[in-house]
Order: structure tokens, then sequence, then C-alpha cells
């Protein structure tokens, strides 16, 4: 096995003053272009001017519909499979259509527990959920709050876009 050695140092670098005083010389050219305006400094308003959200940004879920307005999910598991933080439950029964196996009648999302990776959404085969409704405002007062169910993530369409899916 091969031997560290040690670096030698010269004393300014031992006695670290030189390299303080850099650091300081940057921090205070930050703090100085910014205070001075001689760069301005991207700022929103929050609540009365929202931040754009980018195309294809990952914020919260929605359920797609059949154009006869049932629920396109198929109860197949793979969202909930895929899912590395097991926040997806879902209870699945007969479906009375004989065109379509199973639906869910239980299909609930723990927000506290998502990580927003977007692996349910690749993992759908029927294009049944979405992560586009760039809702990014989440606030509760209970845990209960934050667990959405199938009433929800079947109404959550932000507005312009169409709730029912064209997919095959």
């Amino acid at each position: 096995m091969p031997r560290l050695v040690k670096k030698k140092y010269g004393f300014w670098q031992r006695l670290y003053l030189l390299e303080a005083l850099k650091g300081l010389w940057v921090t205070g050219g930050h703090f100085f272009k910014h205070f001075l305006r001689l760069k301005k400094i991207e700022t929103f308003e929050y609540p009365e001017e929202r931040k754009p959200i980018p195309e294809g940004y990952r914020a919260e879920h929605r359920l797609m519909l059949r154009p006869d307005t049932t629920i396109r999910c198929t109860a197949c598991m793979l969202c909930a499979t895929a899912c590395p933080a097991e926040c997806i439950e879902i209870v699945a029964a007969e479906n009375p259509d004989p065109k379509i196996e199973k639906y869910p009648t239980v299909y609930n999302i723990n927000l506290l527990r998502c990580v927003f990776c977007g692996l349910c959404v690749e993992a759908c085969p029927c294009d049944a959920i979405r992560m586009d409704t760039k809702q990014i405002d989440m606030a509760g007062f209970t845990r209960g709050e934050f667990i959405r169910d199938i009433d929800y993530l079947t109404q959550n369409h932000p507005e312009g876009m169409s709730p029912i899916s064209i997919a095959p």
C-alpha cells in the first residue's frame, strides 16, 4: 500500500491569512456589486407575481379521463411499483365494462412522501397519470391534507388543459 506523503506548506500558506483575505475580497465584490445595483437581481414579488414555470416541470399529479369521462387508469399497479417513495396506494376492482379489465376504487398519493421524480408518469402504459399541473403551492395544517385521493386527482386539471387523454 503506497504511503501518503504530506505536502509541505510555506509560512504564508500555514498562516492562512492571505487565503482568508482572498475569500473576503470575493465576498465583498459580490456584496457591493448587488448593493450598488451594478448587477440587477431577478426578483419576483411572490403572491402577486408568479415565477414562470418551465415546460416539463414536474408538479402536482392529475389523473386523466377517457372520452366517456371514466378514469383512464386500469389499476395495473405499475406506477405504485415504480415509485421509489412508495407513496401511491391503489385498490383495484372489476370493471363492469367487459372491454376494460380493472379500475381503481382507491387511488391515493401521499405528497409528503412523494419525491416528484416522475417515475409514476414514465411507468404508466396508458397515459393515466400526469404531473403537468404547474401547481407548486402546497400548504396545509394537517398531514391528511397532503393525501390526494381519486376525486381530487380527477378534478386537478389546470385551466386550458383538457382532462381527456387522447392516448390509445
